[in-house]
């Protein structure tokens, strides 16, 4: 069994999300890390945790990549984490934005920004010992690690990442972790990242509803892809999945202060 570390639940591809969690347990993965992306999505996984408590855990969001949020959009959500920090698990999924600077004339402008919004929201999650999913693809990973030794915090994942291997090296030198997706399965690039990182610095996810190709081209994501995830991460490492899963799991517990179900 396998706590999918980043899925997004609240996402209307799941019209029945306590659906899903069934599917997901029929799969091998017993616990979902629902991660949201604003004061709405938040609410709803907020919600999903209590309504399936000894399954979802939630986290509270303010994606950097989607440009309709604004400074109103980012209070709602820090004061989200000042009413609900106690129920939730962790801050995410923030981090620095990346894709959306593509091809932009302000895009200085816009990294600025974003900067200064991640040091507001890692803040908070230091202030209240709050675990970090991050989103920081590609260059952004360095500037994302720095902000977490800024502010001290202790507890942080990089999520689907995809950094150079120095890069990478930091990043678990400093203990955190990295988790990988489903392109682990058919990627180079992801499959040599298993092969770099040691086990107990990975987490494994779905990132659901987010569509792969390979194998899974055409067919539903959700959270029960984590299980192949830790099979494919199994086979990297030439452990036993059994016991991947087991590590895998404990990786979880530990970033996120999870109790075994």
């Amino acid at each position: 069994m396998v706590v999918d570390s980043h899925c997004h639940l609240h996402d209307p591809a799941f019209p029945d999300p306590l659906d899903a969690l069934r599917v997901a347990l029929a799969h091998d993965v017993w616990g979902v890390v629902a991660v949201g992306c604003d004061a709405e999505t938040n609410a709803r996984n907020l919600a999903l945790a209590a309504a399936a408590p000894k399954t979802v855990w939630a986290c509270l969001g303010f994606h950097p990549d989607q440009d309709r949020l604004t400074e109103a959009d980012l209070e709602a959500v820090e004061q989200q984490l000042a009413e609900h920090h106690s129920r939730v698990v962790g801050v995410g999924e923030v981090g620095l934005p990346w894709y959306s600077l593509e091809g932009k004339a302000d895009a200085a402008e816009r990294a600025s920004r974003g900067r200064a919004r991640l040091d507001r929201l890692l803040a908070l999650a230091a202030r209240y010992d709050l675990a970090v999913s991050l989103h920081a693809p590609h260059g952004a990973a360095v500037g994302a690690l720095e902000a977490l030794e800024r502010h001290h915090v202790e507890r942080a994942v990089f999520h689907w990442h995809k950094a150079p291997a120095e890069v990478t090296r930091r990043i678990v030198d400093a203990g955190y972790f990295v988790s990988v997706t489903p392109e682990v399965v058919y990627r180079e690039r992801d499959r040599a990242l298993v092969e770099q990182v040691p086990l107990e610095s990975l987490l494994v996810e779905s990132d659901a509803p987010w569509q792969y190709d390979g194998e899974f081209a055409g067919l539903q994501s959700g959270p029960w892809l984590a299980a192949r995830v830790a099979e494919e991460v199994a086979k990297l490492k030439r452990e036993p999945i059994e016991d991947a899963m087991f590590q895998l799991s404990t990786n979880a517990c530990r970033l996120f202060h999870l109790a075994w179900a």
